[in-house]
């Protein structure tokens, strides 16, 4: 057996190691033996009042020591270290904080002392004193024995891992890891090992893939590691992810926004769309905004009743979804589109005018006379129709007397309209001027051209009892026919 001295030349002590993050970098050295050398798991547990930390890998050697990068763990990924500095830093942290450490391999025994720097009497250094053995090959990977130090430092060196951390992992990419997060702080692992605390992070997030902006955050401590570094990242985690329950969660997350209990992952835009697009894909839902859930509750009703699931979304996502659509080709199921679904999945049933009764046959039969004061059927109404039912408006919930179909050009009216003059041709009317103007209702263009043709049918009527004349314009415009008396029915 020889002894040697092997000076650390730790020029810069890391004042603000605290004797976890020295644990830390034993635990996360043995850790990168382990992935490298697929050997059984780290073993840490207590001994009598002595932290024992063991890996069962290869043994480590004094030439571990140096500061060189070691190319091995270059070229693998996952792995936590690259250099030997932070288990000098380690070592040197032990000693400042009176922890002793003794090293066990194969290759013999390491621990510390102060000592004066060879050649300089005057200048004491830590070294690490090597106790070099007959190569043992019956030892397997390395022991690293702590003595004085306190179980709270241990165990919160180990929190900083993710393999020790009770957290589960949703879904893995190509870009990192999803999270859960259990105690509602997030954690920012890199390589399984915490950089970062996140107060309001939906998730915790493991990163895997290193970009060069990360490679300059990740200082000589492993601490206070900046959201900026590593938010392009964690974009890319959620943005790359198809989890459904990663997609659920930011869905039920975001329609906190109206009340500010939304967390930070959801202040992303572009997380926003992906969420919606992954639920539209997966699931019968609706997006609508807060102010449309206000003005449309039946709609709302509806929905759920029909076991539709209503997501709230902020109003600027509401307008980035009007042309998306999901991985499928499906347009995003916002309110426009749900209730074009719902109009579309209704069945009219038609009847004939012979199968009308007698009063109904003669109400239906002034549809000429009313046509003519209106001024013609409109170019693009090719048939007038009688339904029994018609679909109930979707934002009253109840059935509507009439409707304009654009698809079969045909102006649709409820059998029970058949009831009075006035209904019939207030509905007929008023199908009409949706087909001449191609306006919906509840909108001011529909009510500007409704006030409109009011106007012009009373003027024809007017005109028509010989009180006033109309005026020239509206004689020789084609919206006007030529004056025809009033069908006064019994």
């Amino acid at each position: 057996m020889s002894i040697k001295a092997f000076d650390l030349n730790i020029e810069k002590i890391l004042e603000n190691w605290e004797v976890r993050h020295a644990v830390r970098e034993i635990i996360a050295n043995a850790l990168d033996e382990q992935l490298l050398t697929k050997t059984a798991a780290v073993s840490i547990r207590k001994e009598g009042d002595d932290w024992l930390i063991r890996d069962f890998g290869r043994g480590l050697k004094y030439t571990h020591l140096t500061q060189n990068e070691n190319q091995e763990k270059l070229d693998t990924p996952g792995v936590i270290g690259r250099f030997g500095i932070g288990l000098k830093d380690a070592l040197a942290t032990f000693e400042r904080n009176g922890v002793k450490c003794l090293i066990q391999s194969r290759y013999g025994k390491i621990t510390t002392s102060k000592m004066s720097k060879q050649g300089f009497g005057d200048v004491t250094t830590l070294h690490a004193v090597i106790e070099e053995e007959d190569d043992d090959t019956a030892f397997e990977g390395t022991i690293i024995t702590l003595a004085g130090i306190s179980d709270d430092e241990v165990h919160a060196a180990k929190d900083m891992f993710l393999t020790f951390s009770n957290d589960s992992i949703i879904d893995t990419t190509r870009y990192g890891q999803t999270i859960s997060n259990s105690s509602g702080v997030g954690k920012i692992f890199i390589n399984g090992v915490l950089v970062a605390r996140e107060e309001n992070f939906l998730f915790s997030y493991n990163i895997t893939h290193i970009n060069s902006q990360l490679k300059k955050a990740i200082n000589r401590e492993r601490t206070h590691v900046g959201r900026s570094a590593y938010t392009d990242t964690v974009k890319k985690i959620l943005l790359s992810s198809s989890n459904n329950y990663v997609a659920d969660l930011l869905a039920e997350d975001m329609s906190g926004f109206s009340s500010g209990t939304m967390h930070d992952e959801l202040s992303w835009i572009d997380v926003q769309e992906h969420a919606v697009t992954l639920l539209n894909k997966n699931g019968n839902v609706v997006f609508i905004t807060a102010t449309e859930s206000i003005l449309h509750p039946n709609m709302v009703d509806d929905a759920i009743k029909n076991g539709t699931k209503i997501i709230t979304i902020p109003d600027n996502l509401r307008l980035r979804l009007a042309d998306k659509v999901d991985e499928e080709g499906n347009s995003i199921n916002d309110i426009t589109n749900y209730v074009q679904s719902y109009n579309d999945s209704f069945q009219f049933e038609f009847i004939e005018e012979r199968d009308l009764t007698p009063y109904e046959r003669k109400i239906f039969s002034l549809k000429n006379e009313i046509i003519d004061i209106f001024g013609g059927v409109p170019a693009r109404v090719l048939d007038i129709k009688i339904s029994e039912t018609l679909r109930p408006d979707i934002f009253l919930s109840v059935e509507t007397q009439g409707c304009w179909e654009p698809q079969t050009c045909c102006v649709i009216i409820s059998r029970k309209c058949l009831t009075s003059v006035d209904v019939f041709s207030g509905v007929l009317i008023h199908e009409f001027i949706h087909a001449r103007t191609g306006l919906g209702d509840v909108t001011r263009e529909f009510e500007t051209a409704l006030t409109e043709c009011i106007g012009v049918l009373c003027e024809t009527i007017i005109a028509n009892r010989g009180t006033i004349a109309p005026t020239p314009e509206r004689l020789h415009t084609d919206s006007m026919a030529k004056p025809r008396p009033w069908y006064k029915f019994w």
